[in-house]
Order: structure tokens, then C-alpha cells, then sequence
């Protein structure tokens, strides 16, 4: 499969890449926020914006044994429940951010993270689902979400190219039919250099499935990068404000960083273009300006071309230099002044 559809928007290597604006847990608690973030994505360009569905209780449990705390990073200390707590979106956010989205025209949908996620979703009729990184081995959630019928994106962060393809044959087993991939390093942030891009064209070649990037990196380089790569997808997490002291703040967009990843990628899609070598509509006005032969002195009927007669310079209305040696030797058959261009015109059979 090569392309894919969501909410009537093709996605595959043919058209520019499809944005996803990952508001994730960036809306601090607040749904005017939450809202607020929606209308951003729409302004700066994006093509969807997803959310995270799951609550503390659903993806993780509330001990506190060293299974289950976070030690070294940005959520040093916390247990895993009270990270989701903190990081959760009520469900009860969910149909009106659902309907804010639909009444501005943005695409909107979710990572599910569990059954339940999934049922309250369809009840919102999301048009697409997003398989998170951490989920991509969760074999029963996939295929529950593949029961659905509607496009599916899995991210591939920590998964070798076995659990990939587990995956995958889990979603066409559940019946999904419109399927994607995308790249990603689960590091937040993640380091450019970890990335191995050239991974995007193996992923392709060894999965034949619509490819993109999950860039969990602090600006956009990566991102653009991966269009060239054939990147059809990127997702990046975006917010307000990096110091906004959400806990995905630190490692996202802010509002002109979004703009500029909508813009750029598009120009870095549009400029891979084909491969072609014929000249280009805003070359033809500057061809003049190649180089040429032009005849340097006056020059009688009967004369014999010598190399201080003719030169290559600009401007190109000359003959090409090429034949500059072919002229060297031959003989002037009318008059020609200097600074004339050179031509066949001038010269003896």
C-alpha cells in the first residue's frame, strides 16, 4: 500500500507531506488552552491535530515500587500514575475539543490506550487512530483498534524490524486496510544524531507501507531532513510556550516553529521534484547570459580566424563555445565588426 486517506486527505509520497500537530499533554489542564492549541495547528498550517486518550488508571497502576518510578530525565521522581494524572485529558474534553476542531475545519483524532479509549473515540466518529510508540507491542490493542475499519499510523520507537512487522500483521489481521508508519526515537528530547534517517528508506523498501517521522527533536532540521528521505508523514509535538511548564512543553514547538515546519516541508517536498534535465521556465530568461564566441576585432572578407579574433565571453548569442577550436583556421566570408557574435554566417564552407 502506498497511500493512505484521512478525513479526505491523501497522504503518500506523491503529494506534500502530511503534518500532524501532537498536542499531547500540552494543554496544562486547561481546555481553553486545549482550544487554543487546536486553533494554532489550523493557523500555522498543519493537517490534523491529535490528542492523547487514555486516563492514569488505564495505562499504568498507582505503586509506587521501583518498577514503577521514573528516575533521570524530565520526570525524575514521579511515579508512572502520577505522571499520567498530571498529563491526562478529562474525557469528558473530548466532544467539545472534537467539535471546536470540526467547526474550524481542522482534522482531528487520538491515540487510544486501551479499549475503552478506542469505544469513546468511535463514539466521537474520529476518522483516523494513532498507535503510539510505547503501544506498538500491544498486539490485542492493535487489532481492537484495526476492528474499526479506519486508517491507522503506528509509531516504531524502541522496535526492532520483527515487532514492526508483528505489528503490522496485527493491524491487516484486525482489518485494517489503510496503514502507516513512522519512524521514531523515543527520547524527549532526542538527540538529532540518533535519528538514522536513511532508516525511512528501509522502512519502506522492507514494509511497503506509507512511511513518515515521529521527531521528537528540539526544532526542525530533522523533520525537513526526512522529506527528502520520503518522510509522507511528521508529527511533532507542539504548545504555547516551551516554558510553559507542562510536562511536554520542554521538548515542543512553539506557534512561528509549527508555521515554519508547515511551510518548509512543503518546500522540501516540492523542491525533490524528478529527475529531469531539460532547462526550467525561470532559467529561460537567463540563458542569455551563458557563455559564447564573439569576435573580438574587425574582421575582412578573405581573413583567416586566428585566436586573438575570437573569444568566449557573455552574453550566450554567440556560437557555443565548443567551436572554438573548429573556428581557429577558417576563413571570413563577409566582413564582421568587433563585438559581433559569432555565426556560421560568417564563415567559408
Amino acid at each position: 500500500m502506498t497511500k493512505l486517506s484521512i478525513a479526505g486527505r491523501e497522504i503518500s509520497a506523491c503529494v506534500p507531506p502530511y503534518i500532524i500537530a501532537e498536542m499531547s499533554a500540552n494543554h496544562n489542564g486547561d481546555i481553553s488552552r486545549a482550544k487554543q492549541l487546536i486553533q494554532l495547528a489550523k493557523q500555522a498550517g498543519a493537517d490534523a491535530v491529535k490528542l492523547q486518550t487514555y486516563r492514569a488508571d488505564t495505562i499504568t497502576l498507582n505503586a509506587r515500587t521501583e518498577d514503577f518510578m521514573i528516575r533521570g530525565g524530565l520526570w525524575d521522581g514521579k511515579n508512572l500514575y502520577e505522571l499520567y494524572q498530571q498529563a491526562q485529558m478529562p474525557w469528558e474534553w473530548h466532544k467539545p475539543l472534537f467539535d471546536f476542531a470540526r467547526s474550524i475545519d481542522m482534522t482531528i483524532f487520538s491515540s487510544p490506550f486501551d479499549p475503552t479509549a478506542v469505544d469513546l473515540l468511535e463514539d466521537l466518529n474520529a476518522p483516523a487512530y494513532k498507535v503510539a510508540s510505547f503501544e506498538a507491542i500491544d498486539i490485542p490493542l492493535i487489532k481492537y483498534i484495526a476492528s474499526t475499519g479506519k486508517p491507522m499510523i503506528i509509531s516504531t520507537g524502541m522496535a526492532d524490524a520483527d515487532e514492526i512487522q508483528e505489528a503490522i500483521d496485527a493491524a491487516k489481521s484486525g482489518g485494517c486496510e489503510q496503514l502507516a508508519i513512522l519512524h521514531c526515537v523515543s527520547g524527549y528530547p532526542a538527540p538529532a544524531a540518533d535519528y538514522n534517517l536513511r532508516t525511512i528508506a528501509d522502512m519502506q523498501r522492507r514494509f511497503k507501507l506509507v512511511t513518515g517521522l515521529s521527531d521528537h527533536t528540539i526544532d526542525n532540521t530533522t523533520a525537513i531532513t526526512s522529506v527528502a528521505l520520503g518522510a509522507a508523514i511528521i508529527e511533532k509535538h507542539f504548545t504555547l510556550d516551551r516554558n510553559g511548564g507542562g510536562t511536554d512543553d520542554s521538548f515542543s514547538l512553539e506557534p512561528a516553529e509549527l508555521t515554519a515546519l508547515c511551510r518548509d516541508s512543503k518546500l522540501a517536498w516540492q523542491a525533490l521534484g524528478k529527475a529531469d534535465y531539460s532547462r526550467q521556465q525561470s532559467e529561460i530568461a537567463n540563458a542569455k547570459f551563458r557563455r559564447s564566441l564573439y569576435f573580438v576585432s574587425d574582421m575582412a572578407a578573405g581573413q583567416v580566424i586566428s585566436a586573438s579574433d575570437i573569444r568566449s565571453v557573455r552574453p550566450g548569442f554567440g556560437l557555443a563555445p565548443k567551436y572554438y577550436d573548429q573556428l581557429l583556421g577558417r576563413v571570413i566570408k563577409k566582413a564582421v565588426k568587433q563585438y559581433t557574435p559569432t555565426s556560421w554566417e560568417y564563415i567559408e564552407d
